[in-house]
């Protein structure tokens, strides 16, 4: 006679060790999971085909290919340091300073019979006889034309402040649009990671500098950096003043305080958006972000016009070769100062200025006449954009 044998421990064993799963729930692992179907920098290449293919034309294949390419450094020569012979090493790799250069080349500037341009509304260039002269004190060397070379490393010196900063050469030119003179009080409203401070500080004339960043981390970083390259008797508050805070609202706290300011707004960064995939603002996941830049940036332009006093200087800059973050933006700023603010603002004919450094870049020429002076500039530097506009009253 066989045993009896009790199933339903068994029955109760299986069920513990084995879940069945509902057919609905059942999920593939799919790649949107991990890798996006179209990458940002393929959209961002999509996007500016599409529309600097229309507003720059026959340029564009050039300036795409030039945006594509490995980017060009500049070596800012910190004179803050004690490094010897900084400079003759450099030269004797073959780098040499852009701004002595160019400037020596045209010392003396004639302006042309030809640059007088009509403008729409408040848009209207400043007198040939107010440009302003170029900081010779700020010395930014570069490898020649078609070399893209690295910078080796800087050394620091007895104190450990390092001799040059390591930066698009480019990104220098804002500051020497800027037209510091000594014993100048000077906003940088979007300052990190702190490239363009440092060269304002390299002309010895900023009586006091106020930095800001929106973002925590990077005025962290920006931190590490004026720690890097100042002494620390210099990084004192009465001298140099760090926050991060909303720019947007400086303009009202701090009306009427600087001479000089400089604003660097947030902006789609053609190269990086085109080049790295990191931190890209044409991810999907930063459509809504990348549609509020114009926004933003006419908000950031507006308060550092607002803080500039009457007869300063603004200069405005993007990495951009976009009309919506760039003419657009301008053009919006100048109409609400003068219509909310009853502020006039005139802007500063630069074409000089870009004559005077067209050895060393590529200005692309200027296709919408009479709206802003100073238009894209693209090669393996760049590409970059700046306006300079005079508070009047």
């Amino acid at each position: 006679m066989a045993a009896y044998v009790c199933t339903r421990s068994f029955i109760n064993k299986f069920k513990d060790s084995i879940r069945f799963i509902p057919r609905r729930y059942r999920v593939k692992t799919k790649w949107a999971a991990t890798r996006p179907k179209f990458p940002a920098t393929e959209l961002a290449l999509h996007n500016f085909d599409t529309s600097y293919g229309i507003q720059l034309r026959d340029l564009w294949p050039s300036i795409r290919v030039a945006m594509l390419c490995e980017q060009k450094y500049g070596a800012l020569i910190n004179s803050f340091s004690s490094v010897p012979n900084a400079i003759k090493d450099l030269e004797a790799q073959g780098c040499k300073d852009f701004i002595s250069i160019d400037c020596s080349r045209n010392e003396v500037h004639q302006p042309s019979q030809d640059y007088t341009t009509s403008h729409r509304d408040s848009t209207e260039l400043e007198p040939a006889s107010l440009q302003p002269s170029i900081s010779p004190d700020i010395k930014c060397l570069v490898f020649p034309q078609g070399d893209i070379s690295r910078f080796k490393p800087a050394r620091p010196d007895s104190s450990g402040i390092l001799g040059y900063y390591l930066l698009d050469a480019a990104s220098v030119l804002p500051v020497l649009a800027l037209d510091v003179q000594p014993g100048h009080t000077v906003l940088d409203l979007c300052a990190a990671p702190g490239g363009k401070t440092l060269a304002l500080l390299q002309t010895h004339s900023v009586n006091y500098l106020w930095v800001n960043d929106l973002s925590g981390s990077r005025t962290m970083r920006l931190h590490r950096t004026l720690q890097s390259y100042l002494p620390k008797e210099f990084l004192d508050e009465s001298k140099i003043h760090i926050t991060s805070t909303d720019g947007r609202h400086l303009g009202i706290t701090e009306e009427k305080s600087f001479d000089r300011v400089l604003v660097d707004v947030p902006c789609t960064t053609d190269r990086h958006s085109a080049m790295v995939e990191e931190n890209n603002i044409f991810k999907r996941s930063r459509t809504k972000e990348r549609q509020k830049l114009p926004l933003l940036q006419t908000q950031l332009l507006l308060a550092g016009i607002q803080a500039t006093r009457r007869g300063g200087y603004v200069v405005y800059s993007t990495c951009s070769l976009s009309q919506l973050q760039n003419e657009c933006v301008v053009q919006q700023a100048i109409s609400l100062a003068q219509q909310e603010l009853g502020i006039t603002v005139q802007v500063q004919d630069l074409r000089w200025f870009a004559e005077r450094f067209s050895d060393t870049f590529h200005f692309a020429p200027q296709l919408n006449v009479g709206e802003l002076v100073l238009p894209h500039l693209c090669a393996n530097f760049g590409p970059i954009y700046m306006c300079k506009l005079h508070r009047m009253n």
